[in-house]
């Protein structure tokens, strides 16, 4: 690793970039979220062209259960092996499945079975690398600058949001979904030839133990940290709560509050994407070391509040600008946990608390999903959405009193 400038930069969000390995990294993953965005995207029209509306909740619910299905297991193979390995492999598995649906797709053999089958394999892909990469930050920067790393891929992953969907847009109608399908494949194989030139540092690993026994043993040591295992808790509950009912009655929302069509329910995305980048680089720049606990808790109750403001807000605009200030919490939360997660978890475990932070945190989503297409046709989706986030807003709450919160810097 290269050695870091004396002179911090004027930019502090910015000054991880000093080390040529994180340079690497970024790079590699800036072009693969903005392939995964269109991917997305080009995904959802082709399955509606092919099957129906109704079909998409099925591709999206088949990946989701995959990435649950290997991400434990992802963990605790990247404590114990090399995670730029780890991330090599899942690249390749992903270029493997994407590309292999373009080629079907081009062929004109695809179906929706087709469609099912490549989602999950590249579902199994992903659940590989989220946590390989998520301990992988930590090798190829000084940890002073770990703050700077996180806003840094932040700002890749949310400025993806912005950019892969209109890549997508302008190549799907002139060139077709598969050259969309090609493009993703292609990043992956960008990111893999990226993080194989990285030279990341190494840690210390346990003796060698099982993968389901190492899965245990991060269990364990999540079990004894209560601002591990309540967070993961409670957004599991959370995400259920408000983050399902947010993605199955936003559109029946925007047309029925509003009287708006797919236009303003896209703005609606971009500008939540807009306040996330802006918060995720007021992160990097701030980075904030004192109460950092309470923080990140007080701006995801914040963000629940101005969830249930949209919802009910009598004016589309109003609840654009709110729209920006959620993105905002998000944004600066998602960074200051995930910098907490690097410092203060003991390397050899991180890739597994990381995965099971994700496991954890989305475990309850599919169910979210399902009762909320059960429950739209009860009650308005304003009414929905804005009761599923105050109760959120409460739940997140409550830790706000407890020591253990307080305590962490």
């Amino acid at each position: 690793m290269e050695q870091t400038l004396d002179r911090r930069p004027r930019f502090r969000a910015f000054e991880a970039l000093q080390h040529r390995d994180f340079r690497l990294l970024f790079l590699g993953q800036a072009v693969s979220l903005v392939g995964d965005a269109a991917f997305v995207t080009a995904l959802a029209w082709r399955t509606f062209d092919l099957a129906g509306s109704s079909k998409l909740g099925i591709v999206l619910a088949c990946q989701s259960i995959a990435v649950l299905t290997t991400v434990l297991v992802g963990g605790a193979l990247a404590d114990r092996f090399s995670r730029r390995r780890m991330m090599i492999v899942s690249d390749v598995v992903r270029f493997c499945a994407v590309g292999g649906l373009a080629l079907v797709d081009a062929s004109g053999q695809l179906t929706f079975g087709w469609i099912v089958v490549f989602a999950v394999v590249m579902g199994l892909g992903d659940g590989l690398f989220y946590p390989a990469f998520g301990g992988m930050v930590p090798l190829v920067v000084d940890r002073p600058m770990i703050a700077s790393a996180n806003s840094l891929i932040g700002l890749a992953r949310w400025g993806s949001i912005l950019f892969g969907p209109a890549l997508a847009g302008l190549l799907y109608a002139p060139v077709g979904s598969a050259t969309v399908f090609a493009v993703d494949a292609a990043s992956f194989l960008v990111s893999g030839s990226l993080v194989w030139r990285t030279r990341p540092r190494r840690f210390a690993t346990e003796e060698s133990e099982g993968t389901f026994r190492g899965i245990a043993t991060g269990a364990r040591y999540v079990a004894r940290v209560p601002w591990l295992w309540v967070t993961i808790c409670l957004f599991a509950l959370v995400l259920m709560l408000q983050f399902a009912p947010q993605q199955v009655l936003l559109p029946k929302l925007v047309e029925s509050r509003w009287h708006r069509g797919v236009g303003s329910y896209a703005l609606l995305t971009t500008l939540l994407g807009f306040g996330t980048v802006l918060g995720t680089l007021a992160f990097g720049q701030l980075q904030p070391r004192r109460r950092r606990g309470v923080l990140c808790y007080v701006l995801f109750v914040l963000n629940s509040l101005a969830l249930a403001g949209f919802a009910l807000s009598p004016w589309y605009w109003l609840a654009g600008g709110l729209s920006v200030v959620r993105g905002v919490c998000i944004g600066f939360a998602i960074g200051v946990w995930e910098t907490i997660l690097m410092e203060l978890v003991p390397d050899h475990l991180l890739s597994r608390v990381v995965s099971l932070d994700f496991f954890g945190s989305f475990g309850l989503m599919p169910l979210g999903l399902a009762l909320s297409a059960v429950v739209a046709g009860v009650a308005p989706p304003d009414l929905l959405i804005a009761c599923g986030a105050a109760v959120s807003a409460v739940l997140i709450a409550l830790p706000l009193t407890r020591p253990w919160l307080r305590a962490i810097d």
